[in-house]
């Protein structure tokens, strides 16, 4: 069974920071605070956190534009999504005729049509040939500024008293440590995918150091990783938030559903979207690392770190690290084990707490972050998984859903959330080309490129609460709405 634990105006260019970080706060740490304050939460606009190039995204988007009729029902509030009651004759019959369970998101069931994908070759040609290269002088002043803010904030931590009075400084140096760092993530992301420069030897330096310094396994997740592009969407050979289907999932449903008994429907539904929220962003890396929560069931229980049995079928096809990949698994443990060692040095000189507040608490932010794209970039109400009679590569691609995390996040975090599609059709498309693509792709194929003007703590909280475990519905995979 599958695994699981897991309007632009003068306005608009004034960002105030506060708003800003209010938002991913929300996203991050707790849907408990849209329950207290669900007015603020509303109040949060794709207009207020858009940038100038999600706002060109969110213009013209054919998700937000999908049918008048689908997008004039009421909107159920804080969850932003609304009931598919009546949805396009060709989405209708994609779903074998019954769309009364099913939930739509801000992209107003675009991705049910049904309609036909062109090919890899189609999409392709609609990028400009020059996004597909990369710059390594580019590459590295990137890596450089993510590096050095990121150093900066540390250096910073390490002159905070340790003392319950500053706790409050203490929760915002992680929350700005980490959300700074995980840019020098992201980078490390591009070089595991070869966008990062056509030097093997410099890219697989950078991204292994930049890995390391975060407890990543360089190799083991690159690896890992370059399944889950390869199976993006799939039910059964994806990889990281595989979703449960109705079967898998019993007990997660039965845990909702005595939820709801014991507190009633509002209050349980509230508690069990919270401890999900939990589980996902602040356990759900680790876990994923450590036993392969969330991964593909075809590939049993795995490990990041130990290649072999009990963490490996022994079979080839289904393998998550086959043949040589076990050596670079090896590899990677290697830089773990010496950041282990330089963390235990750092304890003696410095103390555990001194050293835990310094690191581990903004390390938990950054994988909060990390969790959260890759959470939103492929899961949502509307969203389905496929078969492999109804799978493809392209398909599994547009699948990827682009989301508005505005100006200061797209700049930290070199608009991984917000260039995603384009990400799964090619992913060695260096960060600083995807707008262009993306564009493109947008312009070339409205009907299936997938933009979600739903504000991201909104978008968070939906797939938290409604995103629980898969139906089949016609020849795809769709969210039960309960």
């Amino acid at each position: 069974g599958s695994r699981h634990l897991l309007g632009q105006g003068e306005g608009a260019r004034d960002l105030d920071v506060i708003p800003a970080m209010r938002t991913s706060f929300y996203a991050l740490a707790g849907a408990a605070a849209l329950a207290a304050a669900p007015d603020a939460a509303l109040a949060f606009s794709p207009s207020l956190l858009a940038s100038p190039a999600t706002s060109r995204l969110a213009a013209a988007s054919p998700s937000s534009l999908h049918h008048a009729r689908a997008s004039s029902r009421p909107s159920t509030g804080l969850l932003g999504a609304r009931a598919a009651a009546s949805l396009p004759a060709e989405t209708l019959q994609a779903l074998g005729g019954d769309s009364s369970d099913v939930m739509l998101s801000g992209l107003n069931g675009l991705a049910l049509s049904g309609i036909e994908y062109p090919t890899k070759r189609e999409v392709y040609k609609a990028i400009p040939e020059h996004c597909f290269k990369k710059d390594t002088a580019k590459s590295l002043m990137y890596a450089a500024i993510s590096t050095a803010m990121t150093a900066a904030c540390v250096a910073l931590g390490t002159q905070i008293p340790l003392k319950w009075a500053f706790a409050p400084v203490w929760a915002l140096y992680a929350y700005v440590t980490g959300t700074v760092a995980t840019g020098c993530w992201v980078v490390a992301h591009e070089c595991g995918h070869g966008a990062f420069s056509d030097n093997k030897t410099i890219q697989d330096l950078v991204g292994y150091v930049l890995h390391t310094a975060l407890l990543v396994p360089y190799f083991s997740w690159q690896r890992s990783h370059a399944v889950h592009h390869s199976k993006t969407n799939h039910l059964t050979e994806g990889e990281t938030h595989v979703p449960y289907t109705l079967e898998s999932g019993k007990k997660t449903i039965a845990k909702r559903a005595f939820m709801r008994k014991i507190m009633g429907k509002g209050f349980g539904d509230f508690v069990y979207g919270f401890t999900r929220v939990i589980s996902h962003l602040v356990f759900g890396w680790p876990a994923y690392l450590l036993a392969g929560v969330t991964g593909g069931p075809v590939r049993g229980l795995t490990n990041h770190f130990v290649p072999v049995k009990p963490f490996s079928t022994g079979d080839k096809n289904t393998e998550l690290f086959p043949g040589q990949w076990k050596k670079k698994v090896w590899m990677s443990d290697v830089g773990i084990l010496a950041m282990a060692g330089a963390l235990a040095a750092a304890v003696v000189k410095f103390g555990a707490i001194r050293t835990m507040a310094v690191y581990a608490l903004p390390l938990t932010i950054t994988n909060c972050w990390l969790v959260l794209y890759t959470w939103l970039q492929h899961t949502d109400t509307d969203v389905p998984h496929f078969e492999s009679n109804n799978w493809n590569y392209i398909k599994g691609a547009f699948m990827s859903i682009d989301r508005p995390y505005g100006p200061i996040f797209n700049f930290l975090h070199h608009g991984i959330g917000s260039t995603h599609v384009v990400h799964h059709i090619d992913c060695t498309i260096p960060h600083y080309n995807a707008w262009e693509a993306t564009d493109a792709v947008k312009e070339a194929f409205p009907k299936h490129y997938l933009y979600d003007p739903t504000p991201i703590s909104k978008a968070t909280w939906r797939v938290a609460n409604k995103c629980i475990a898969v139906q089949k519905k016609g020849d795809q995979w769709v969210f039960k709405n309960e």
